[in-house]
């Protein structure tokens, strides 16, 4: 017996080395071209150019990152994304709150509205734009940046994560908050919301991306490049210098870095968010 529980053992050690070692090999292929279009981005054309390729910048410039802001509106670009992400996370307090009241709270048709909600989430976002845009056009919010960040403000998936997510807060803590004096939205805010981070981590990543990736809805809405986003004004670099890959991948590299570090400060909360579900 002793035997075959050794023989056991090992394989499974074998057997863990192996698909660790696939999985390593597996990442480092995955990111040698995220890494190789991050160095490209600090050389200059004709080193990105050279056959064969090199890794590491023989000659580190900023140069291409001076030319998206100098030439390319770049810097008009961010402004425009940052102010829809800034929007975007005002949308997520909403959802919460929607989220809160479906769970915390008991009204007539409470279920229904619910369901309804969750409807929408079955109906592609492609089928709704034109009818979108139709009622902002009769508003006169077309072109305008209130245009771009008003259809997204509020989403029935948040909604439905933080109601999950708020379902499982005791009705006893909430109801002490009251008996305390405290109003709904001091026990929303003080309360809800301090024991709902993991989900708000998770919705702030989602948040962040869906705001600092829009291309489609403000490509369509806006007909004032002042009004374009990074995800177009690198769709129009690619247009326009589809020959100066030195340029393309300083572009590339400024829109995903800053995706990663958000990734890298909640990545702790993302962690104890799934911590909690299992436990659930």
């Amino acid at each position: 017996m002793r035997t075959v529980r050794t023989s056991n053992s090992g394989s499974s050690t074998l057997f863990q080395w192996i698909v660790f070692t696939l999985l390593t090999l597996g990442g480092i292929l995955f990111l040698i071209p995220f890494v190789w279009m991050i160095l490209s981005a600090f050389k200059p054309e004709s080193e990105v150019l050279r056959i064969p390729p090199t890794l590491l910048p023989e000659t580190f410039t900023m140069d291409n990152f001076k030319n998206l802001f100098a030439n390319m509106n770049f810097g008009v670009y961010l402004k425009n994304t940052l102010i829809i992400v800034l929007f975007s996370f005002l949308g997520l307090f909403l959802n919460a709150m929607a989220g809160f009241g479906f769970a915390k709270y008991k009204f007539k048709g409470r279920d229904k509205l619910f369901y309804l909600v969750l409807a929408t989430m079955m109906i592609p976002g492609q089928v709704t734009m034109i009818p979108v845009y139709l009622i902002l056009n009769s508003m006169e919010l077309t072109n305008t940046l209130i245009g771009i960040v008003l259809p997204g403000l509020v989403g029935a998936f948040g909604i439905f994560l933080f109601r999950q997510f708020m379902s499982a807060i005791p009705d006893e803590l909430l109801e002490a908050t009251r008996l305390d004096g405290a109003s709904e939205f001091r026990t929303f805010f003080q309360i809800v919301l301090p024991m709902s981070k993991p989900i708000l981590s998770v919705q702030a990543i989602l948040t962040f991306i869906a705001g600092w990736n829009s291309f489609l809805w403000p490509l369509i809405i806006a007909n004032d490049e002042k009004l374009y986003t990074l995800s177009v004004g690198l769709s129009l670099l690619k247009g326009q210098y589809s020959s100066n890959f030195a340029l393309q991948m300083a572009g590339s590299a400024f829109m995903v870095v800053p995706i990663l570090i958000i990734f890298a400060i909640f990545q702790k909360y993302i962690i104890d968010n799934y911590s909690i579900s299992g436990m659930k």
